[in-house]
């Protein structure tokens, strides 16, 4: 997610200000050359598409990775830079805030004529949308229905077009700064009866929430494209190609027909990875998107020139459906090669990893060295899982295994949770699963390995024979080679995430002092109206009070600042205490002020939310309000409301509901108890 509110408070008096500077001629937008020769491509985008989990592709994930090859192709580094409110967008264009707008933006008419806009990107149409259940059954029935739409879109056009038709129907106008979620939020509460979005952002949208249904069109086709400054041809010029080149315009066409899967991925420019949404695969952490697998896929697309889609299948089973049926071309998830799943028509790569199936108990069992001493246990695992072959080869030795199916909704982490809870008997995990697990837990343990390790490998379809070629070959060039090394250890053995010593911060305290930062961090509490010693509780969960900790996702410095957000609050070096600090309580302020659309309770809930995104992500915590509210807790309070609900969102049935989707609900849940225990602590030794 983008950071730039420091780029967006022009907007406020943007028209004023682009007035006066087109008469004093000031404002001129940068040809091709002079970015070449400038050496940055400055990309504007709207923060109501702001990060989240992509399932199968959200549009504008899939225009800032279009517009990122394209500044990689010509050596140019891009710079993101997010625009809060959506009528700020060709303002912004205008006043040489950005070289080109990148967001599922309409063409019309009227932008025209302030923008010239590329080749389309794609053709969609508007729709109306409404709460599920109270959509109006007739056309007609719109005369008694108001239409809420965000200023500055073209929604308003497409709405003000539909009352003529329709004289009986209200429109109303939204906020521009609304995020699509928070429009159909308003919706699904009764705020509003009707608002319009287009086909292709619905589409996207009802992967995650079902809440909201499509009614009638309310528009004819559309085009989407970027939009560059009027007159700026010779960077039109070169988008234009590009969009040609990489059959990304919506009126390419192959010129030769592809004699197989990956000939015709070729063509395309586009491979299709299917997974699932957690720690192991597929997970948002901080608006940043991260996972073994997912990486692994990343590499693999650029390796070969293709752009990649992440498709996350609902259940583990049909993560192999998907290839049968010709929706996704690779699935990867560590999957072991079995009987079962190459009777599907699913071929298996060389092998990518090998594992230790591991019986996972309580941490108060005694270990066991026969497999006999299962006898009389209960194991609950997926069907769909290499886990059931193996324990069903095991009944043969020992018939009084009782073999128990669990739903294919369950991740692995699941069932483990289950086991800690005495709500399962034993399961089984692979080895880096468990790994992973103990890397923040200890009420569980493994008891025994099931045999040796075993392989785990990319799945295709049988069919895609040269595809597997493709794969093999990757494979063989990479397991085990630099990125798969680095990569590995950054998920499963990185040093952040075990226990390791550190000073005890109690000795830290000379001279009555809360931490060797005292000063700097009471300069920039008073800046930003924060109590210090509350900022000093964060530090200390954050980092332990050490400037050169840096986490296996890269954040850096006294508050774990990811480097890009940094960056774009104007700091850099962020292992120098001073820099850390600012940069971090710059971030928490930034944060804070966009919780405030959460709605918490009072300023205190503020903080609680606000830490909350810091630590999470404001994403996920959206999705923790949302549940909060279906369950009727309340949904402005954070301690025993919302973050139950966040506890839920690791759990397979509620994450596939969320639109950031799963989360390991535990860390932000402790990581505010520990930092609101600490700050009450502060609060009974020092004055603020």
């Amino acid at each position: 997610m983008g950071l730039a509110s420091h780029h967006v408070r022009w907007a406020l008096f943007a028209c004023c200000w682009l007035g006066l500077a087109l008469i004093t001629g000031q404002v001129h937008a940068r040809d091709f050359n002079t970015i070449q020769q400038q050496g940055t491509l400055k990309v504007l985008y709207w923060t109501g598409f702001e990060s989240y989990l992509p399932r199968a592709g959200f549009p504008l994930e899939q225009e800032k990775a279009a517009v990122s090859r394209f500044a990689e192709a010509h050596k140019l580094q891009v710079e993101f830079i997010a625009i809060e409110n959506f009528d700020g967008l060709i303002p912004a264009l205008a006043a040489d805030q950005g070289d080109l707008i990148a967001t599922n933006l309409t063409v019309t008419r009227e932008r025209s004529l302030a923008a010239d806009f590329t080749h389309p990107l794609a053709y969609t149409m508007e729709f109306l949308v409404a709460r599920k259940g109270s959509a109006p059954a007739q056309v007609a029935q719109l005369n008694q229905y108001e239409l809420a739409v965000p200023k500055g879109t073209s929604f308003v056009n497409t709405a003000q077009g539909l009352q003529k038709a329709y004289p009986g129907m209200t429109l109303r106008y939204l906020p521009s700064d609304l995020s699509t979620d928070q429009v159909l939020d308003k919706l699904v509460a009764g705020e509003i009866q009707l608002t319009i979005l287009d086909g292709n952002t619905l589409s996207a949208v009802q992967k995650y929430r079902n809440d909201v249904t499509r009614s009638f069109q309310a528009s004819g086709r559309r085009s989407i494209a970027w939009a560059v400054s009027k007159g700026n041809q010779s960077l039109l010029k070169q988008l234009n190609g590009f969009l040609v080149s990489e059959n990304l315009a919506a009126n390419s066409k192959p010129k030769i027909k592809p004699k197989n899967r990956w000939q015709k991925i070729k063509q395309e420019k586009v491979i299709r990875f299917v997974m699932r949404n957690n720690m192991a695969s597929y997970f948002i952490w901080r608006g940043e998107l991260h996972g073994f697998n997912y990486e692994m896929a990343r590499h693999f697309a650029k390796q070969h020139n293709v752009r990649y889609q992440i498709i996350v299948a609902p259940d583990h089973k049909s993560m192999l459906d998907y290839l049968v049926d010709d929706k996704a071309d690779i699935a990867l998830g560590f999957l072991t090669p079995t009987a079962q799943r190459k009777a599907m028509g699913i071929a298996f790569s060389r092998p990518y990893h090998y594992a230790s199936e591991l019986v996972v108990a309580r941490a108060d069992e005694p270990g066991i060295d026969q497999v006999t001493a299962l006898k009389g246990r209960e194991i609950y695992v997926r069907p769909s899982s290499s886990y059931w072959s193996t324990v069903s080869a095991l009944q043969k030795q020992v018939p009084g295994i009782k073999l128990m199916a669990v739903a294919e909704t369950l991740e692995t982490e699941e069932l483990i949770d289950g086991v800690a809870e005495n709500r399962y008997d034993l399961t089984i995990a692979d080895s880096h699963i468990l790994d992973l697990e103990l890397t923040w837990r200890d009420d569980v343990q493994s008891i025994m390995a099931l045999g040796d390790p075993k392989e785990q490998a990319w799945a295709v379809n049988a069919r895609h024979g040269e595809l597997l070629k493709v794969v093999n070959a990757y494979i063989g060039k990479q397991y085990r080679g630099l990125h798969y090394n680095v990569t590995y250890k950054k998920y499963f053995k990185n040093e952040h995430r075990l226990l390791k010593v550190r000073k005890d911060y109690e000795a830290l305290k000379q001279d009555g002092r809360l931490s060797p930062y005292d000063d700097l961090v009471k300069e920039h509490a008073q800046k930003y109206n924060f109590d210090w010693r509350l900022l000093v509780s964060q530090m200390y969960q954050e980092s332990r009070f050490d400037p050169q900790a840096e986490s296996w996702a890269g954040a850096q410095g006294l508050f774990q600042v990811m480097p890009k957000t940094a960056r774009e609050l104007g700091v850099e070096n962020l292992e120098v205490p001073e820099n850390g600090i600012r940069a971090g309580v710059a971030y928490l302020d930034w944060v804070r002020d966009r919780a405030k659309y959460m709605n918490p309770k009072n300023d205190e809930e503020l903080m609680w939310f606000a830490l909350a995104s810091y630590n999470a992500g404001a994403g996920h915590v959206r999705d923790a309000v949302r549940l909060a509210k279906q369950k009727g807790w309340h949904s402005d309070v954070w301690f025993d409301n919302v973050e139950q609900a966040m506890l839920l969102l690791s759990k397979r049935e509620y994450a596939r509901k969320a639109r950031y989707g799963y989360v390991r609900g535990e860390e932000p849940v402790k990581y505010l108890r520990n930092i609101r225990k600490r700050y009450r602590a502060y609060q009974e030794v020092t004055d603020r």
